[in-house]
C-alpha cells in the first residue's frame, strides 16, 4: 500500500507540473507564424527537377524522359518530327538535313546518306564526342568551311520546315531554300515530286481524308494541292499574306490555313478553290493548327517579337473556382496510400499565402502574349490559354493540348476541361521547343539552340525534387513542423529535408547543411538550426511510375522568440479648437515583431525635474488627450511606454519606451511690464513694454472709447518674434474731455490680456 501511495503521489506531482507547463505555454505571446505555399506564383520561385508545377499550385512528378540524340552535326534547330512505325524522322536547319532515328541509331538520309553511327546515350560516349569536337576546334552551330571536303554535300541555305507521311506511309518533306521542292522518301531514297514556282519555303504539309496533299508556302502565301500520288499539282488558294505557316484538314472536307503577318485563320473549300476568313486574331502569326478528338479546331497565335518575361500562368484566376471534372486515375487514387491534410490554423499566416486569395489578374493584352484559340465548327472563338512566350508547335495527348514554346524551351499541357495548365518539361540548355509529335505512349520533342531530340514517356519519373525559395521569418526563428496537403498513392513516397541561415542569399556558404530526408506521413518537425531564413526540399518518389504524389499546399511553422516592442514615434500637439483650448493630443506609433497585443502607459514631467508623473495607464488606443490646464505653465516632456504583457507571462513580457520632444504648456496671457502716456494738445502717445514668459507676442490691438473696430499696430522693431516687445501707439484728433484707450494683447498661443487707460484732453 505504501508503494501504491508513493506512486500515486508521484503521479500527482508530475501531472501538476505538466498542467502548469501547459498553462504557462498557452499564455505565451510567441505564437507560430505559418507560411503557406499554395499557388503557382509561390511554387515557381523554387527549383524543380523532374517535377511539374500546375497552374493551380500543385506539385507532382514529371514524366520520365530521355535524350536519344543531342549531338546533331551542324544543326541549330529541329523544325519538324514525323513518327512512322518505330522510326523517327527529324527535319532540321540551317543545312536542310533530314535524319532517321531507329533502334538507337541515327542516320542522315538527306541531302546524302551518311554512314550510320550509334546515338550517344551514355555520359562517357557524350564526353568522347565533345572531346572530339574540341580537338577539331569545331562549333556545331557554325556552317562548314566550303573549301573543305565533307562526307555530305551540305546545302547551307536549305531548311526542312515541314514533313508528313502520305497514305502509303512514305515520308514527305518540304525542302525550303532557293530551290524549293517537295520530296518523297522510300528506303532512304528520295524523289522530287513537285517544284512550285515563285516559292522558297514550304512551311506546312497536311493530308486530307482522301490522301490529297496540301502545302502551305511562302513568301507569297500560296496553298497548293496534289493528288495522293503526288501528281496533278494545282494552286488551291493565293492569299494576300506573306506566308502560310500552318495547315489542318478537317473531316468536313475543308482545309484550314494559318497565315503570317495578319494572323488569319482561313477556311478553304478545295472543290471551289474559294476561302473565307474564319478568325482574325490580334497576333500576327498562326504558327500551328490542330483538330482535336472532340472535333474542335485549335490555333496557336503568336508573335516572334515577344521578349518580355512575365510570371508563368499569369492569366490564371485563383478566385474563379474550377470546373467539375472527373478525377485523374494517377493523381487522385490513394487506395492503400495516404491522404494528408494541413491543420486549420487561425491567424498567424505569413503574407506569402496571401497570393492565393489575391484578386484575379487580368489576362495579358493582345500583342503582349501568345494565345491558344478554340474554334467551334460554327466559327465561335474562345481563348483557352495565353502566355508571354512564343508558341511554335501544337499537339494533343489524352484530351490535353501540348504547346511547345520559347524562349525558355517549355512544354505546356493545357486541359480545357479543368482549365489547368502545367509545365511538364523544361529544357535547361535549349532555348525553344520547336517540334512535337505524339506517338502512342510517347511524346517526341525537338529543340533549337541547341538541337536535341527528346523522348517523353507517359509514365512518371521515379524521383523528383522540389526545392523551395527562402522563407523569411523576419528575425532568427525556431522552425517548427512542415505540413502538406497531399494525396500519396500506394507505392509513392514524399520526403523532406531542410536547412537555415541568416543571409538572404540562397547560395551563401554559411547556410546550414541539409538535414537528412524524413518521410512525410504526418506533420514533420524541421531539424534545421535557429535562423532567419529557412528552405525546404521535397523529394517525391514513385515505385513503378504509374502514379505520382500530388501536393496541393505546403505549410511551414516558425516561431520568433519574444522581442521587445518598439515605440517608433511620439508626438504632442496642441488642439487648435477653441472649445479645447489648452488641451494637447498625445499620439504614438508602436511596432511588435511578434504581433503581440500592446498596451500603453503615459507619463510626464516638467523639464528640470527627475521624477515622472503617471498620466494614464492600461491604454489600448494609440492616442490620448491631455488637459494642459491641469498643470502649471512650463516646458514638459511626455514618455510613452508600451508593453506586450497581455500576450506574455510576467517573466517573458517586455517593454519599449520613447520620450517626446519638449512641449510648452502656456495658459497665461502676456503682461504689460511698463507703460507711459504723453499728451500734446489733441494727441496722445501711449508707450507699452509687453512680455510673456513662454510664448512670443502674437498681436496687439487697441480701440478708443469702446469703438467696436479694433485697430492693429506693429512693434517698434516692426516684427512679432520674441517674448518681449515694445509698442508706441499715437492717437490724435481727440476731442476735449475724458477718453478711454483699451488694448488687447495676444500671445502666439492665443492667451489674451485686456488693459484700459483713462486720459483727459484739455
Amino acid at each position: 500500500m505504501k508503494h501504491q501511495s508513493h506512486v500515486n503521489s508521484r503521479f500527482a506531482l508530475v501531472t501538476a507540473a505538466l498542467i502548469s507547463l501547459l498553462l504557462s505555454s498557452a499564455s505565451l505571446a510567441v505564437s507560430s507564424k505559418i507560411t503557406r505555399h499554395a499557388s503557382s506564383s509561390d511554387l515557381l520561385k523554387g527549383k524543380i527537377e523532374n517535377i511539374v508545377v500546375g497552374s493551380r499550385g500543385t506539385i507532382q512528378l514529371g514524366n520520365a524522359w530521355e535524350t536519344p540524340v543531342d549531338d546533331f552535326e551542324d544543326v541549330w534547330s529541329i523544325n519538324s518530327i514525323v513518327v512512322s512505325g518505330g522510326t523517327v524522322y527529324v527535319g532540321t536547319s540551317p543545312n536542310g538535313g533530314i535524319y532517321k532515328y531507329s533502334l538507337g541509331k541515327l542516320t542522315k538520309i538527306y541531302p546524302k546518306k551518311s554512314r550510320e553511327k550509334p546515338a550517344p546515350k551514355k555520359a562517357k560516349d557524350k564526353a568522347k564526342v565533345k572531346a572530339k569536337k574540341a580537338k577539331e576546334n569545331k562549333d556545331a552551330n557554325e556552317p562548314n568551311d566550303p573549301n573543305t571536303v565533307q562526307d555530305d554535300d551540305y546545302l547551307s541555305n536549305e531548311h526542312i520546315f515541314a514533313m508528313a507521311t502520305d497514305v502509303s506511309g512514305r515520308l514527305l518533306a518540304g525542302i525550303s531554300g532557293d530551290k524549293c521542292r517537295l520530296c518523297r522518301f522510300k528506303n532512304n531514297k528520295y524523289e522530287v515530286i513537285f517544284e512550285p514556282n515563285e516559292v522558297k519555303y514550304i512551311f506546312a504539309i497536311t493530308i486530307d481524308t482522301g490522301g490529297n496533299i496540301y502545302l502551305g508556302t511562302g513568301p507569297e502565301g500560296k496553298i497548293y494541292k496534289l493528288s495522293p500520288s503526288g501528281k496533278k499539282p494545282q494552286l488551291l488558294y493565293d492569299s494576300q499574306d506573306k506566308n502560310i505557316l500552318s495547315l489542318a484538314a478537317g473531316k468536313d472536307g475543308f482545309i484550314y490555313a494559318g497565315s503570317d503577318s495578319r494572323g488569319l485563320v482561313y477556311k478553304i473549300n478545295p472543290r471551289t478553290n474559294t476561302a473565307t476568313v474564319l478568325y482574325d486574331s490580334d497576333q500576327p502569326e498562326i504558327t500551328a493548327l490542330l483538330f482535336t478528338e472532340d472535333g474542335y479546331l485549335h490555333a496557336a497565335a503568336t508573335s516572334a517579337k515577344i521578349v518580355q518575361a512575365q510570371t508563368k500562368f499569369a492569366a490564371q484566376s485563383p478566385l474563379a473556382g474550377r470546373p467539375e471534372t472527373k478525377p485523374s486515375k494517377s493523381a487522385g487514387d490513394t487506395k492503400g496510400g495516404l491522404k494528408l491534410k494541413i491543420a486549420n490554423i487561425k491567424g498567424g499566416t505569413s503574407k506569402t499565402s496571401a497570393k492565393k486569395s489575391s484578386p484575379a489578374r487580368k489576362p495579358a493584352r493582345p500583342g503582349k502574349a501568345s494565345y491558344i484559340y478554340k474554334i467551334t465548327p460554327d466559327g465561335f472563338v474562345t481563348d483557352i490559354f495565353n502566355e508571354a512566350a512564343v508558341f511554335f508547335c501544337l499537339a494533343e495527348k489524352e484530351n490535353k493540348l501540348l504547346v511547345g514554346t520559347g524562349n525558355n524551351a517549355q512544354l505546356f499541357t493545357v486541359d480545357p476541361a479543368s482549365e489547368q495548365q502545367t509545365i511538364i518539361y523544361e529544357d535547361k540548355q535549349a532555348s525553344q521547343i520547336t517540334a512535337v509529335n505524339v506517338r502512342k505512349d510517347f511524346v517526341y520533342l525537338g529543340t533549337a539552340n541547341p538541337a536535341k531530340l527528346i523522348k517523353l514517356s507517359s509514365s512518371f519519373a521515379s524521383e523528383g525534387t522540389y526545392t523551395s525559395d527562402l522563407i523569411d521569418a523576419g528575425q532568427p526563428a525556431t522552425w517548427g513542423k512542415l505540413q502538406i496537403e497531399a494525396d500519396i498513392p500506394q507505392g509513392c513516397k514524399v520526403s523532406v529535408a531542410s536547412r537555415s541561415g541568416n543571409v538572404k542569399d540562397i547560395n551563401d556558404p554559411t547556410f546550414s547543411s541539409w538535414t537528412s530526408l524524413a518521410e512525410v506521413t504526418q506533420p514533420v518537425q524541421l531539424r534545421c538550426p535557429l535562423g532567419r531564413f529557412c528552405q525546404y526540399k521535397l523529394v517525391l518518389q514513385s515505385k513503378n511510375g504509374s502514379q505520382t504524389p500530388i501536393i496541393r499546399e505546403i505549410a511551414v511553422a516558425s516561431t520568433v522568440p519574444n522581442l521587445a516592442p518598439k515605440i517608433e514615434s511620439v508626438s504632442v500637439s496642441r488642439i487648435a479648437t477653441t472649445s479645447k483650448k489648452g488641451e494637447f493630443k498625445i499620439s504614438y506609433k508602436a511596432k511588435d515583431d511578434n504581433g503581440d497585443k500592446l498596451i500603453y502607459k503615459i507619463d510626464f514631467r516638467k523639464i528640470g525635474r527627475t521624477n515622472w508623473i503617471e498620466l494614464k495607464d492600461e491604454l489600448e488606443a494609440d492616442n490620448f488627450q491631455w488637459d494642459g490646464k491641469t498643470v502649471e505653465d512650463g516646458r514638459y516632456e511626455v514618455r510613452v511606454t508600451t508593453s506586450d504583457g497581455r500576450s506574455n507571462t510576467t517573466k517573458t513580457k517586455l517593454t519599449g519606451t520613447r520620450i517626446s520632444e519638449p512641449v510648452i504648456v502656456d495658459n497665461t496671457a502676456p503682461v504689460i511690464k511698463r507703460h507711459s502716456v504723453e499728451k500734446d494738445k489733441k494727441t496722445i502717445t501711449l508707450k507699452l513694454q509687453v512680455s510673456d514668459k513662454f510664448s512670443a507676442i502674437g498681436r496687439l490691438n487697441y480701440t478708443v472709447d469702446s469703438n467696436a473696430k479694433w485697430k492693429g499696430t506693429m512693434p517698434d522693431d516692426l516684427v512679432y518674434d520674441t517674448t518681449d516687445e515694445d509698442f508706441t501707439i499715437v492717437i490724435d484728433k481727440l476731442d476735449p474731455g475724458e477718453h478711454i484707450i483699451a488694448v488687447k494683447i495676444t500671445d502666439s498661443l492665443g492667451n489674451i490680456t485686456y488693459k484700459t487707460f483713462e486720459v483727459n484732453v484739455s
